[in-house]
């Protein structure tokens, strides 16, 4: 497999008076083409930093992201903001969408700030859509849809530019277990059909679950990793090691 997405001693330095805090330090991490990857950690470990980085919303203090290959330091500001809207996709705990717009406009808004046309964009757009279960919802607002639906929309959005990866904070946080766990499914079944490659920060070990890979922060640095066998990751060890992190 092809790494997408990789850092390199990446390092992210923050000063709180006279205290200057490591949010990362010297995180080397990477990626894989189609792999769906969770990230973990108690309050303050780094996972938002980290995500935040490896999506060009903010500038490390040292190291290097490379996305397929590109160092993202070398880029300017104005090649940082295309590479985002291109080949970034991003899902937000609380959807982000605008509520005068419809599904099919919020979906479509990335090509619009692009530059593109939605009318030519709409057979994609339906065809995404399709794919998250709201094919008979496209013309409503966000006020008329649950919060599930709307994250369904968050979800097409972010795959509408057809992205080198998917990078999602939290996108089960503001939903009830059950239309969490069809999020999940939805992004597992993503992962399958598009061969997406979705990064996704959470503290919930039932969503970590299915993930191909869980990876957990402390203080700034990776820890232990666990792998997605046969049978899945089991929860109960997932929770375990959470535990013990935030013992």
């Amino acid at each position: 497999m092809t790494a997408v997405l990789a850092t390199e001693s990446l390092t992210k330095q923050y000063r709180m008076g006279e205290v200057l805090v490591n949010a990362l330090d010297g995180v080397d991490f990477s990626v894989q083409r189609g792999e769906f990857v969770a990230i973990m950690g108690p309050s303050g470990s780094g996972k938002s930093t980290l995500l935040h980085l490896l999506g060009g919303l903010d500038y490390p203090s040292a190291g290097e992201v490379y996305l397929n290959g590109e160092p993202l330091s070398q880029l300017s500001d104005d090649q940082i903001t295309r590479l985002r809207r291109r080949k970034v996709g991003f899902i937000f705990q609380f959807y982000n969408l605008l509520p005068t717009l419809t599904a099919v406009e919020n979906v479509g808004l990335p090509l619009m700030i692009d530059g593109q046309s939605l009318h030519a964009k709409r057979p994609l757009i339906d065809e995404l859509l399709g794919l998250v279960g709201l094919a008979g919802r496209s013309d409503h607002r966000p006020d008329q849809l649950s919060g599930g639906q709307q994250q369904r929309v968050a979800i097409a959005r972010a795959f509408v530019n057809q992205p080198e990866i998917v990078l999602a904070d939290e996108p089960t946080g503001n939903l009830d277990s059950r239309s969490g766990a069809a999020i999940l499914e939805l992004l597992r079944r993503t992962c399958r059909e598009l061969n997406a490659t979705i990064v996704m920060v959470t503290h919930d070990p039932r969503a970590a679950s299915y993930a191909d890979r869980v990876v957990f922060l402390q203080d700034g640095k990776i820890g232990q990793t666990l792998r997605n066998g046969n049978d899945g990751i089991p929860v109960a060890r997932i929770a375990e090691m959470m535990t013990s992190l935030e013992l």
